[in-house]
């Protein structure tokens, strides 16, 4: 019972982790950036080291550095949790989470060290910041709609793998209403910023959902008190 249960609670703690990582890396720089609108400007706005317009939107980040640093930690934090709940869950089915785990990491990384600027742009490889954002949100909201299923079958609630695999649904909506939405004129529902928002805090609130429900899961087979219950 202890070797699964400590990588359950070290897994929660960095689901938990990472979230705090990357919405007080966001904020912190968010906080320093003249006219910053969470509706209107895209969140990798945030990393872009130059002052510039680009796209029409006024681009000043002194503390880029603390969103590109809270993009490429949170992934590592997120592919180590994944690591540590496929670990900690006997089967092996909780395993489904490592490849879009690894996307997002990689993606992240992208997002982090590529930016999306005019200087991106003007070298040719402003499509690997593009690249970036796709294998994160894709990654990431599919990692939470595999965890659904999973989590029925190991001591997980049922409200768990509901609200799991619905948060992931939303977050793959929101991006392609976001494709949709910046790719004509006859369709603005939502600023980009917004679609933008909810593709990735759908992420977000999944890795606090499943900090909790790590921290709080108790092994088969054992009472209140996560003592080994007694049969017979």
């Amino acid at each position: 019972m202890t070797s699964r249960r400590t990588p359950a609670r070290a897994a929660g703690v960095l689901w938990l982790l990472g979230a705090v990582v990357y919405v007080g890396g966001e904020a912190i720089a968010a906080a320093a950036f003249p006219g910053y609108s969470y509706a209107a400007n895209y969140i990798s706005d945030l990393g872009v080291p130059d002052v510039e317009i680009y796209q029409g939107r006024a681009i000043d980040s002194p503390l880029s550095a603390v969103m590109n640093s809270a993009f490429a930690l949170q992934g590592l934090l997120y592919l180590a949790a994944a690591i540590l709940t496929a670990r900690a869950v006997p089967g092996g089915r909780w395993r489904a989470l490592l490849a879009p785990a690894a996307a997002f990491a990689v993606g992240s990384a992208l997002i982090g060290v590529v930016h999306g600027s005019r200087a991106s742009a003007e070298s040719g490889i402003g499509w690997v910041h593009v690249l970036g954002a796709a294998l994160a949100i894709i990654g990431g909201n599919a990692a939470s709609i595999a965890a659904g299923p999973t989590a029925r079958r190991h001591a997980l609630p049922r409200a768990y793998a509901i609200a799991s695999s619905a948060l992931g649904a939303v977050g793959l909506a929101a991006l392609i209403l976001l494709r949709i939405d910046s790719g004509t004129t006859g369709f603005d529902l939502l600023p980009d910023g917004a679609w933008e928002r909810l593709a990735v805090y759908s992420i977000t609130a999944w890795q606090v959902l499943t900090g909790v429900a790590l921290l709080r899961r108790r092994p088969p087979g054992t009472d209140d008190d996560g003592r080994r219950a007694r049969t017979g």
